[in-house]
C-alpha cells in the first residue's frame, strides 16, 4: 500500500499534541495537526488507528523510561476500580487499555448494569465522591448520551459510563471498521502481570 507522507505528518503532529497537551478526542487532534500544517484536503486526514499507533511510535520514542511506568500506574488504579466495582461487570476501554494513555489521561470504564441507581447507592454507601453527568458516545453513527459517573482518583479523573448488559456484545466503533477496544477484569489482571502495552 502507497505511504501518504503528508498524512502521515499529520498523524504524527496530532500525536505528539495528544501527548504533550492531554488531548483525548482524536479528532480535535487531527484538526489541530492539520490546521497547523495548512493542509485543508479531507484525503490527507489519517484515522484514529493511524493517529494511535503515531501515539505509540512518539512515546516509545521520547518517554521509553517514563512512559512504561505511567501505563502501569494507571492500570493499577483502573483495576482497584474494576475490582471494588465487579458486581456491576466492568469493562476498561480508552487510552489505559491500549497503551497509549500519559500523564493527562483519565480512565474509562464501562460497566454493564440495568440499575444506575444500584451503581450510585453503591457509591454512596461506600462512602466514594463523585459526580453525576451524561457522555457521549456514537455507535452506528448515530450520538447518544449515556448516563456517568466521574470519580476523582489522587492522580486522574475515573470516567465509569452505564451501558445495557446487551451492548456488551456491540461495541461502539473506533473507525469504520474496527470495533472499541475493552478488556474485563481477568483480561486486565493478565495484561498487567504480562508487562504488556498492548
Amino acid at each position: 500500500m502507497k505511504t501518504n507522507p503528508i498524512r502521515e505528518r499529520v498523524a504524527q503532529l496530532a500525536a505528539q499534541l495528544m501527548h504533550e497537551h492531554g488531548i483525548q478526542d482524536f479528532s480535535l487532534a487531527k484538526r489541530k495537526a492539520a490546521r497547523q500544517l495548512g493542509i485543508v484536503e479531507a484525503h490527507h486526514l489519517p484515522g484514529n488507528i493511524e493517529i494511535e499507533n503515531a501515539l505509540k511510535d512518539y512515546q516509545a520514542l521520547f518517554h521509553k523510561d517514563t512512559h512504561p511506568a505511567i501505563i502501569q500506574q494507571l492500570r493499577e488504579t483502573a483495576i482497584k476500580t474494576m475490582e471494588m466495582l465487579a458486581d456491576f461487570n466492568p469493562y476498561l476501554t480508552g487510552s489505559v487499555l491500549n497503551g497509549t494513555a500519559n500523564e493527562h489521561s483519565d480512565i474509562q470504564i464501562e460497566l454493564f448494569t440495568d440499575n444506575e441507581k444500584d451503581v450510585e447507592l453503591y457509591l454512596l454507601n461506600q462512602g466514594i465522591q463523585f459526580k453525576q453527568g451524561q457522555r457521549q458516545i456514537t455507535h452506528q453513527g448515530n450520538h447518544r448520551q449515556i448516563p456517568c459517573f466521574v470519580l476523582n482518583a489522587q492522580t486522574c479523573d475515573i470516567y465509569v459510563t452505564i451501558q445495557a448488559p446487551s451492548r456488551i456484545r456491540n461495541a461502539p466503533r473506533n473507525n469504520a471498521s474496527e470495533p472499541l477496544k475493552r478488556a474485563s477484569l481477568s483480561q486486565m489482571l493478565a495484561l498487567v502481570n504480562s508487562d504488556e502495552l498492548i
